[in-house]
């Protein structure tokens, strides 16, 4: 098997949901779960938890993740992207004479991710530079609306009268990980060569407010009843 890192990103200044990385999700910290697929997927040499937050390494650590530096204070604010604290994460482990073949970007309020669907992505890599989940848009965004001068108005005025099943299918980030080969990360995750991996809109949900927040724990309620 290749020698494949998985990179969690959990920065400690959450502003919409205070704490959000390890707020409790249905019995233990949201980040758990995270860690958990990713440890029972077995794919990975090391799992590890970026972070800038002692409390959040801690928590981390209980639940079988490695913390073995901290993030940096300049990819630690409201502007650095998920890119930049990968390039770091990479960077100091090639400190320590660490290398990787591929990585695994996965988010710490991802409750839905599964090792079999990490397992899927992985697979992908056989051929195609990178992998991540996507979902269908709810709506056909053909048919979108904006608002001038307090008045609406169609985006694309040619589809007003489109029907729905003769719309393009489009399909949205679904917000849980991105699997990448290490040589391909340089400007952007999504390099050219990236296999989709269609999830179930009930398999997905952003998690930025706290109404999004019960509307995860319902979902996960449910496929757990399913």
């Amino acid at each position: 098997m290749d020698n494949n890192l998985c990179i969690i990103p959990a920065r400690g200044g959450s502003k919409r949901i205070p704490r959000k990385n390890i707020k409790d999700f249905l019995g233990k910290p949201i980040i758990a779960y995270s860690i958990e697929a990713a440890l029972k997927s077995r794919l990975f040499s090391e799992v590890m938890v970026s972070t800038d937050d002692a409390e959040i390494a801690e928590v981390a650590k209980t639940y079988g993740a490695k913390v073995p530096f901290m993030r940096s204070k300049e990819n630690a604010d409201d502007y650095a992207t998920t890119l930049d604290v990968v390039k770091e994460v990479l960077t100091s482990y090639e400190d320590l004479e660490m290398t990787f073949d591929n990585i695994c970007i996965l988010y710490p309020t991802a409750p839905f991710v599964t090792a079999a669907r990490l397992r899927e992505g992985y697979n992908h890599l056989d051929t195609n530079n990178a992998a991540i989940p996507v979902t269908e848009f709810s709506f056909p965004v053909w048919r979108a609306f904006k608002i001038e001068a307090e008045q609406l108005a169609y985006q694309w005025p040619k589809h007003e009268k489109s029907r729905s099943q003769d719309l393009e299918t489009l399909y949205h980030d679904a917000g849980q990980w991105y699997w990448i080969k290490t040589d391909s990360v340089q400007s952007t995750l999504v390099p050219r060569q990236t296999a989709p991996v269609v999830l179930n809109p009930m398999e997905v949900q952003d998690i930025d407010t706290i109404e999004d927040w019960k509307n995860a724990e319902l979902k996960f309620r449910l496929l757990s009843e399913a």
